[in-house]
């Protein structure tokens, strides 16, 4: 999405707002309340959004990469219109699914079926809170750090999933970092990653490596900031460091 979240659901809130009252003043209030309530989740999850509260727990995505029960139906609107924009862009799009980057280490868009996955059994870490993982994944690793689209992951939690990575690379399994389509989220996670495999000295050259596999990145300033200050945590812990790769 080329705007952020809150712009762009907050746009969408005031739309459906306007659909209410337009139905309501023509005496349509029936089909009038549905519309209210989907600019009501609109409007929620735009303001949970927000990088100054940042509360992607809010839809209740489990470690396991599943929603419960309440959150598909509280938050259906939300939920089932990411699914129906992202298959919509993808189309349009046509861009690849997943790009390798290095020798094992793929990033991509959210692997809605088993084809849209890299190839042998790789382990999964999965950078969105709006989308399930598939029943069909049971039998791979994963890890979640939950993140909200066009925002990006914490420094602690890029960190959490570099560690976890890298065990994996050291039994020499592949990793696939994805998002929502493998522009921003992933690529941050992917960034670091590199640096501390060691195919990047720092992160701003694991993006150029990224972007010349992978041309459609569009990482933003939230990631850019995240990744400095994890840089920053990890130059200040070189034995912790050493450790981890």
């Amino acid at each position: 999405m080329g705007v952020g979240i809150t712009m762009l659901l907050g746009l969408e809130a005031a739309t459906l707002f306007m659909g209410f009252t337009y139905l309501r003043n023509r005496g349509f209030m029936l089909p009038a309340i549905p519309v209210l309530y989907a600019s009501l989740v609109s409007f929620l999850v735009a303001i949970a959004a927000h990088p100054s509260i940042n509360l992607p727990i809010l839809l209740g995505k489990g470690t396991d990469g599943r929603f419960p029960i309440w959150s598909l139906i509280m938050f259906s609107p939300y939920l089932y219109f990411v699914r129906l924009f992202s298959a919509l862009r993808r189309l349009r799009s046509g861009e690849a699914p997943y790009s390798e980057i290095s020798e094992g280490l793929y990033v991509g868009g959210w692997p809605y079926s088993l084809d849209k996955l890299p190839p042998g059994n790789p382990a999964i870490i999965d950078s969105t809170c709006e989308f399930p993982r598939i029943m069909e994944l049971s039998g791979h690793a994963y890890f979640c750090i939950p993140t909200w689209d066009t925002r990006s992951p914490q420094p602690a939690e890029i960190e959490s999933a570099v560690k976890w990575a890298c065990r994996k690379r050291a039994q020499k399994i592949p990793v696939f970092v994805h998002c929502a389509y493998g522009h921003g989220r992933s690529v941050a996670v992917m960034c670091a990653l590199l640096v501390a495999l060691g195919p990047a000295e720092d992160w701003k050259n694991a993006e150029k490596l990224i972007q010349e596999r992978r041309p459609c990145i569009q990482m933003n300033a939230l990631h850019s900031k995240a990744l400095e200050e994890w840089s920053k945590h990890r130059l200040s812990s070189p034995a912790k460091n050493k450790k981890l790769v």
